[in-house]
């Protein structure tokens, strides 16, 4: 069972009732899922000499909601953030929108998601430059996700950072505890007042309860040693949303059914909803067209390229000198070979499908 299948049974119904409140991304996600691997992108017919097997193998939509067309995509991001990757404690820091903001930013996401990148980033840069704590400039590597396991709206950034901070003006690497990056508490408190601070520059801002600046905003910082296992969970958050294929159980009587695990008991559940339902909750996760989701500040910033490379000649002369760890080299992964499920052997292209609007071809008919 896939997202595909779900799009394709029930997706002409839901945009006969909701076609008229989605955006344009959504319902281009919805179109480009329920048409992915089908026969009406086209694609390659192979065949296998050695049992004769014939395998058909349709394009892919390369929509970046898709959950089953961007893992090559995810691998490649992969790969390039490991080469960011300094010899150095990581830390995961998540900033969370208060859930008397989200309707807001339902309404209104593109606004809100940017100021929720600024506001985060900004106080914990101001942070950590207080010499109380670290003293220096932060790296950040910021992905938006939207989603709790469950589907629903939660939206949040998470940061991959560096234990550590670069001082300008002395030249020097400032290390965090290995333990202990900022102070969430006070982050917090920082944290909603930049946001604050941003919101009231748009008519957006009346639109908010008083009482939203001043309850406490959730802000979480967990060490995750050297960095790559966090970068490994975050990579399928960038190039996919909410929900991967496998843990999609079944489609029945128009319900679909999806597992989860809980975030603080850590047990495994079965959520069963209405196939328009499931449908809506998907697509409320849905970028606007062009949203970068995936944000660099700090010296990994695009723009002080000068202070990465600061940054690594430090750590450079530190190993030289024995004071620090083996610089992290990312290895490339083995490029794929297309084989026969039947037997194994290497699979042979022998013919090129053009798009239709049909269905793919049954089984009986291959």
């Amino acid at each position: 069972m896939t997202l595909g299948e779900v799009f394709r049974q029930d997706g002409a119904q839901y945009l006969e009732c909701y076609a008229d409140r989605l955006s344009a991304s959504q319902r281009q996600a919805l179109r480009a899922i329920a048409a992915c691997r089908t026969e009406a992108l086209g694609g390659h017919v192979y065949h296998c000499a050695a049992c004769d097997e014939t395998r058909y193998s349709y394009h892919s939509c390369r929509n970046r909601h898709c959950p089953q067309c961007q893992h090559a995509a995810a691998q490649r991001w992969l790969q390039e953030q490991q080469a960011l990757l300094l010899p150095a404690p990581y830390f995961l820091l998540t900033f969370t929108l208060p859930a008397e903001l989200r309707s807001v930013a339902q309404q209104q996401p593109r606004p809100i998601y940017n100021l929720l990148f600024r506001a985060s980033a900004a106080a914990a840069q101001e942070l950590a430059r207080d010499p109380r704590f670290i003293g220096g400039q932060l790296g950040l590597i910021g992905i938006l996700q939207t989603w709790a396991r469950n589907l629903t709206y939660h939206p949040h950034i998470h940061y991959l950072v560096p234990g550590g901070g670069w001082d300008p003006a002395t030249q020097v690497w400032r290390a965090a505890r290995p333990d202990f990056l900022l102070p969430v508490q006070a982050l917090s408190v920082l944290f909603r007042a930049k946001f604050r601070d941003g919101l009231r520059q748009s008519t957006l801002f009346r639109q908010i309860p008083p009482k939203v600046w001043q309850q406490e905003w959730v802000v979480h910082c967990l060490p995750v040693g050297n960095g790559a296992p966090a970068l490994k969970y975050l990579a399928p958050y960038v190039f996919q949303v909410a929900i991967s294929n496998k843990r999609i159980v079944s489609l029945e009587n128009d319900q679909v059914s999806f597992v989860y695990t809980d975030a603080r008991m850590r047990q495994r559940h079965t959520c069963t909803l209405e196939a328009l339902a499931f449908i809506d909750r998907f697509l409320q996760h849905v970028l606007p067209k062009g949203f970068c989701k995936v944000r660099y500040y700090g010296f990994f910033s695009p723009s002080q390229r000068a202070t990465l490379q600061a940054v690594r000649n430090w750590f450079t002369q530190a190993i030289v000198e024995g004071s620090a760890a083996e610089l992290l080299v990312a290895t490339a992964p083995p490029a794929a070979v297309l084989r026969c499920p039947k037997c194994g052997q290497v699979l042979t292209l022998v013919a090129t499908l053009q798009p239709t609007n049909r269905s793919p071809p049954s089984a009986a008919d291959r």
